[in-house]
């Protein structure tokens, strides 16, 4: 078995690829209310990812329409 070092700095470009090719879904949700009264609601849903990476993840939860 070889031993492989990985060196523990990376650049942007390798980052990014691997953002791209894994993919990031970050779901947020926020409520202010006041006294029971609601002032503000924000719901957020972000994927980044690369296109294959997206449509596996729409597919799986059920985004994408089948094509007639």
């Amino acid at each position: 078995m070889a031993i492989e070092k990985v060196n523990a700095s990376s650049s942007l470009a390798e980052v990014v690829d691997r953002i791209l090719d894994k993919g990031i879904v970050i779901d947020a949700w926020v409520r202010v209310s006041l006294v029971g009264i609601e002032l503000l609601a924000i719901e957020a849903r972000i994927v980044v990812a690369g296109v294959d990476t997206y449509l596996k993840y729409a597919e799986a939860v059920g985004l994408t329409a089948s094509a007639a």
